[in-house]
C-alpha cells in the first residue's frame, strides 16, 4: 500500500497553495459583484465587492462543520481548510469596513459614529447603528484572525483555543444585522436582498439541522 509522507515543506506548500486558491476566489467574487453594482461610484462598488463575498466565505466557514456533522464525519478543535476559509473571511470583512468608512460623508468620517463632535452626540440613528455593529463585528474578526495560527492554539490550548475561536458566532450575527440595517439605509434592490438572505437563511439552516442532529445522536 502506497503512503504519502507529509512533511513540512509539504504541507506549508499546501496551505500556501489553498490560500493562492481562496485569494483568487475571494478577488472574483468580489470583481463580480463590483461589476454587478449599479452606478460609477468606485468605493460602494468596492464597498459592496468585499462585503458581498466576505459573506459567502462567512457561509461556508460556518457551513463545513453542521455539513460534517450531518454526513457523520468527525469534527476536530481546528482543521486548516476551514481556518483558512474563515481567515479570508476575516480578511475581506476588515477591508470592507476600511472601504465602507469612505462611502458616505466623505470627508466627515466622524459622522459615521457622532452626529455632532461640541457637543458630543451619538449618531442614533438607523444608519448610526448599522456602522457600530459593522465596526464591533469587524473587531471581533481582527481578534479571530490573531488567534488562527497554531501558535494560539498550542498557547491557549484546545479548550480555551475553542471558546475564543466560538466568537465567530457573534461577529456573525453582528455582520447580518449590520447587513439588515444597510439593506434598509441604502434601500437594495430586490436581486441584493434575495442574495442576502439566501445566504443567510441557508447558514442559519445547516446550523439547525446539525444542532438537532447532535442532539438527537446523544439521546
Amino acid at each position: 500500500m502506497n503512503t504519502t509522507l507529509i512533511t513540512p515543506s509539504n504541507y506549508w506548500v499546501q496551505r500556501a497553495k489553498r490560500h493562492c486558491v481562496l485569494a483568487l476566489c475571494a478577488v472574483a467574487m468580489a470583481w463580480a459583484t463590483y461589476l454587478a453594482v449599479p452606478g460609477s461610484d468606485t468605493r460602494h462598488k468596492l464597498s459592496m465587492g468585499t462585503a458581498y463575498s466576505g459573506l459567502v466565505l462567512l457561509v461556508v466557514c460556518l457551513s463545513i462543520g453542521p455539513w460534517k456533522v450531518l454526513r457523520g464525519r468527525p469534527i476536530p478543535v481546528s482543521f486548516d481548510f476551514r481556518r483558512d476559509i474563515g481567515i479570508w473571511a476575516g480578511v475581506l470583512a476588515v477591508v470592507h469596513t476600511a472601504i465602507g468608512l469612505t462611502v458616505h460623508l466623505r470627508g466627515r468620517m466622524w459622522m459615521y459614529f457622532f452626529r455632532d463632535l461640541h457637543p458630543l452626540k451619538i449618531q442614533n440613528t438607523e444608519f448610526g447603528l448599522a456602522n457600530y455593529l459593522g465596526l464591533a463585528a469587524a473587531l471581533l474578526f481582527v481578534g479571530l484572525l490573531a488567534i488562527s495560527n497554531d501558535f494560539a492554539l498550542r498557547s491557549f490550548k484546545s479548550k480555551k483555543w475553542k471558546s475564543l475561536q466560538r466568537w465567530t458566532y457573534a461577529a456573525a450575527v453582528l455582520t447580518v444585522v449590520h447587513g439588515i440595517l444597510f439593506q434598509s439605509v441604502e434601500s437594495r434592490k430586490a436581486p441584493w436582498l434575495i442574495a442576502f438572505w439566501l445566504l443567510v437563511v441557508a447558514t442559519l439552516g445547516l446550523q439547525a439541522a446539525g444542532f438537532f442532529f447532535i442532539r438527537k445522536k446523544g439521546r
